[in-house]
């Protein structure tokens, strides 16, 4: 499908160097760059289960707290420096 979007100047050629680089249309590499990216944007499964955990344990006022870490682990996760 063709699409136009605006992008600014170096951002654009940014992107057609390494489109030049790797040989390959600037449509093809868009296209690569968004599906990498909407890729990385899934709730993966550990993350999910420790957000239940949590969530649950806000909840439940008599609930016992959690191991030690858990509040950090679960902020460096939400940040996003945590990887699988």
């Amino acid at each position: 499908m063709k699409t136009a979007v605006s992008i600014p100047d170096p951002l654009f050629h940014e992107a057609d160097l390494v489109a030049e680089r790797l040989q390959i249309s600037r449509s093809k590499l868009y296209a690569r760059a968004l599906s990498a990216f909407l890729a990385s944007q899934d709730e993966d499964p550990v993350t999910a289960q420790l957000n239940a955990v949590a969530d649950a344990m806000a909840a439940d006022s008599e609930a016992e707290r959690p191991e030690p870490g858990l509040t950090e682990a679960r902020a460096a996760i939400e940040k996003g420096d945590w990887q699988w």
